[in-house]
């Protein structure tokens, strides 16, 4: 959709501010760098699967209200709309602790698109809030689930918004540390 909001040619914009940025897993026709307003990008989610189990959750990120995050945007055709969607459901939702939502983003061109994305649930029992940093550490270097190590998670996502240009903070301080232990090991 355009920002007057009519069909475009029935492509589908898929706005990724995680692992999404650097492994979509589905074909896309271009990517970009994109900035949503009202969201923020947080590590605000217990991963009882990806990135840690029930007994010893991990933390992955979600968007949570406030603020703007900057991610990437993928440009879907048309045919492959559906599909994409399909595959996004089942990746993103195993619990259920996303919302799907269609929202504005702004591309790095300055065109205004809608974008699917997923939000965190905040009444979902997975939900973390805003934990403090020492807590996040922690959660993160015990966290293993089927997709691996959470640190590897965190690290990667943090490598990847450095090669687009992003900085992030929260993952900046977080990467740090866990690149130590990796370096004490």
């Amino acid at each position: 959709m355009t920002a007057s909001g009519r069909q475009s040619h029935g492509e589908l914009w898929v706005f990724g501010y995680g692992s999404l940025m650097w492994r979509p897993g589905f074909a896309y026709v271009s990517r970009c760098k994109a900035m949503l307003h009202g969201w923020r990008r947080s590590l605000c989610v217990y991963s009882h699967v990806y990135r840690g189990t029930p007994d010893r959750p991990g933390l992955v990120l979600g968007l949570d209200r406030g603020g703007a995050c900057l991610g990437v945007a993928f440009r879907v055709e048309a045919a492959l709309r559906e599909a994409t969607i399909r595959y996004l459901r089942e990746r993103e939702q195993p619990t259920a602790v996303y919302l799907e939502r269609i929202v504005p983003i702004t591309l790095e061109s300055g065109e205004r698109v809608s974008a699917l994305t997923y939000v965190a649930d905040r009444l979902h029992p997975q939900y973390a809030g805003r934990l403090p940093r020492e807590r996040v550490l922690e959660a993160v270097r015990k966290g293993t689930g089927q997709s691996g190590d959470n640190a590897a998670y965190v690290t990667e996502t943090h490598d990847h918004l450095v090669s687009i240009g992003v900085r992030d903070r929260d993952l900046e301080w977080l990467s740090a540390r866990l690149r130590d232990d990796n370096a004490a090991a």
